[in-house]
């Protein structure tokens, strides 16, 4: 395994490499360095590593930084003297978060979720999955929309929703009560805007809630074909290449 270690005090950083080196001998440290400037050059010349150490206050700043000038790829375990940054640092690539002094047992942790992590899918797969995860646990997703009648302002609560769709360039939504409504969004803003563990872009016109699903039928071409409730479009087929997808949203 090749690892890239970032830490501006030379005591820690020899620790750290000496407690790596015993986890596993086999292990290659291809370069520690101490600031974020070196860093930035350093991904800017090198092949990605497969696993990053990085302290988080280094002498030229705060090592997010490094984030926003170079692509960083590989998975980082931060190290630091410090909790205040843990989720900052999350919503970066880390996979874990060791405070300082580092304790043989932590660093064995979080080898460990490491290798959980980028076994059987390689380490882009698992960066995001995490990603998808912490986006999941700390996003706050849209709970209503407000929609204008004639001169009034009215809301529609996110979950009497059944789907979203588009026609002729405007954007639908038709709810539980069989009542549609148009709104000020595209479906690819909705995507964003909504829980994606309730609602599913099935194709180019259509968004839908798990709830709105009345059958789902095996269509030509591996494709399937949904019957949607208070709907009279017979013809609704989730895209080939949103199929696997699909199934997976629905196996939850």
């Amino acid at each position: 395994m090749r690892v890239l270690i970032i830490e501006d005090e030379p005591l820690a950083a020899s620790r750290l490499k000496t407690l790596l080196n015993q986890h596993d001998p086999a292990m290659q440290i291809v370069d520690v360095l101490d600031s974020i400037s070196a860093s930035i050059k350093w991904f800017k010349t090198n092949d990605p590593p497969q696993l990053i150490f990085m302290d988080i206050q280094l002498a030229d700043g705060l090592s997010f930084e490094i984030f926003e000038k170079a692509i960083v790829k590989a998975p980082v375990i931060f190290t630091t003297a410090y909790d205040e940054y843990a989720l900052k640092a999350f919503k970066v690539n880390s996979i874990d978060y060791i405070l300082k002094p580092i304790d043989e047992k932590d660093l064995k942790q979080a080898m460990h979720k490491f290798q959980t992590l980028i076994v059987p899918v390689d380490a882009q797969q698992a960066l995001d999955r995490i990603s998808t995860t912490v986006q999941m646990l700390t996003k706050k997703y849209k709970e209503r929309f407000v929609i204008k009648v004639g001169e009034h302002l009215k809301f529609i609560s996110t979950e009497d929703i059944l789907y979203f769709y588009s026609e002729e360039k405007i954007t639908f939504c038709l709810t539980s009560d069989n009542r549609k409504h148009i709104l000020d969004f595209t479906i690819e803003q909705l995507e964003q805007l909504v829980d994606p563990s309730i609602f599913f872009r099935i194709n180019r016109q259509y968004f839908v809630s798990i709830g709105s699903i009345a059958d789902v039928i095996s269509h030509t071409n591996s494709r399937l074909k949904l019957l949607l409730k208070n709907s009279s479009d017979k013809n609704v087929i989730v895209a080939r290449e949103r199929v696997q997808d699909f199934k997976s949203w629905l196996d939850r």
